[in-house]
């Protein structure tokens, strides 16, 4: 066998050479060699609703989804998406022409990116931002353009002027997450209305990531910018079943958006996975017509999860950042006298005991995100209780 000789083209696309294996996998393979407690990773340690894993148990055995669905996704789920959407929002959409059902909403990104966005393209998002979406816009051979959340009274918030400066005439996209992974801001009312109002002026499409809508907490509202003046027309929509529903391994996402952007969508989708999680999508159509009771249930056991957390966070003596919405909480780790998160991440699981992932790898501008740290508090109520205690070791 010849080997390749040292002037050989890279074998990575260029597009992605600057990314490598994502923070996640590093950080949970560190939990699994130290043994620690993973409060890296979004994802819960309990199943969802036992009545809808039986509802998936139930569609294997009746042959439903084991073989190839529907492109666009079963019926059943498309229709309780609709009603999902109605029901909320009052945002009526057509389950045959503005539904789609993807292999989660990573997939519902990737589709949507490398659909609507040609070279050169600039895709405005707001930093820091979930991995997946920098990887997208690359692949997509679109330019990324960082519009930076920055701390301000106990939250992060987004400087409306700054994102209206980011906007070029090559800007094609606004890509837009709330609520906010991973500093935990809902964006408000005032807030979406004047980011609706820039992308009418400016005749721009919006994908916006919404799949913690249910997760919003005190008196934070989830409010679809698809509901805004202007924008049903230009908004891709995304939802997900896995953190609603605590079933992350279905990987079932939707997209919901006006016919031609849905088709332009569904035209790239097709070559990605083209189909999947068959049975899982008619109990994710049973998922979303649960009861109100359900949503706020999940909501109240979270919110508790989330209080729990965030005060053992500041009895440790990191700066805490109480998230309206997600199930993260961001904190600053300059008040224990550390400033890089990466180095803090990685020594983390000797000292402490616990994994928790670096805010700067979500950032283009690292300095930005330096001295910021997440934690997820998607877990038993025990795993956190012990987690705190671990991490009380950090203030001495």
């Amino acid at each position: 066998m010849t080997s390749m000789s040292s002037s050989a083209r890279p074998l990575l696309n260029r597009r992605l050479a600057e990314f490598g294996t994502t923070i996640f996998a590093e950080m949970s393979a560190l939990a699994v060699r130290t043994g620690a407690i993973n409060l890296g990773q979004g994802f819960p340690d309990t199943d969802g609703p036992e009545e809808i894993r039986e509802a998936a148990v139930r569609a294997l055995r009746d042959g439903r989804g084991n073989q190839y669905p529907p492109g666009p996704g079963v019926p059943e789920l498309r229709a309780a998406v609709v009603d999902h959407q109605l029901r909320r929002y009052g945002l009526s959409y057509d389950p045959d022409t503005e539904v789609l059902v993807t292999a989660g909403a990573t997939e519902a990104i990737a589709a949507a990116l490398l659909a609507l966005v040609e070279p050169g393209d600039e895709v405005v998002a707001l930093e820091p931002y979930y991995d997946s979406y920098a990887a997208c816009v690359a692949m997509a051979g679109g330019t990324r353009v960082p519009v930076t959340l920055r701390p301000h009274e106990g939250a992060f918030r987004l400087d409306l002027d700054e994102l209206r400066d980011a906007v070029t005439d090559r800007t094609r996209l606004l890509l837009l997450n709330t609520p906010h992974n991973p500093t935990g801001t809902v964006l408000t009312r005032q807030e979406l209305a004047a980011i609706a109002e820039l992308a009418v002026e400016r005749d721009l499409l919006v994908v916006t990531d919404e799949v913690y809508e249910h997760l919003v907490f005190d008196t934070a509202e989830h409010l679809p910018l698809a509901s805004f003046p202007g924008m049903r027309e230009r908004t891709v929509t995304i939802g997900s079943a896995g953190k609603t529903f605590s079933f992350t391994g279905w990987k079932v996402g939707w997209v919901t958006a006006a016919p031609a952007l849905l088709t332009a969508v569904r035209s790239a989708k097709q070559y990605l996975t083209y189909v999947a999680s068959g049975p899982f999508q008619y109990a994710v159509a049973e998922a979303l017509a649960l009861p109100e009771s359900y949503f706020a249930a999940y909501r109240a056991d979270l919110e508790a999860k989330r209080d729990l957390l965030a005060a053992g966070l500041a009895e440790a003596g990191f700066g805490v950042y109480r998230p309206a919405g997600t199930y993260f909480v961001t904190t600053d780790i300059r008040p224990l006298g550390e400033g890089d998160g990466f180095a803090f991440c990685r020594s983390l699981p000797e000292r402490a005991g616990v994994v928790a992932v670096p805010n700067a790898v979500f950032y283009d501008h690292r300095e930005e995100g330096a001295p910021f740290v997440r934690f997820a508090f998607c877990k038993r109520l025990p795993v956190l209780q012990e987690a705190v205690q671990r991490l009380k070791t950090l203030a001495g």
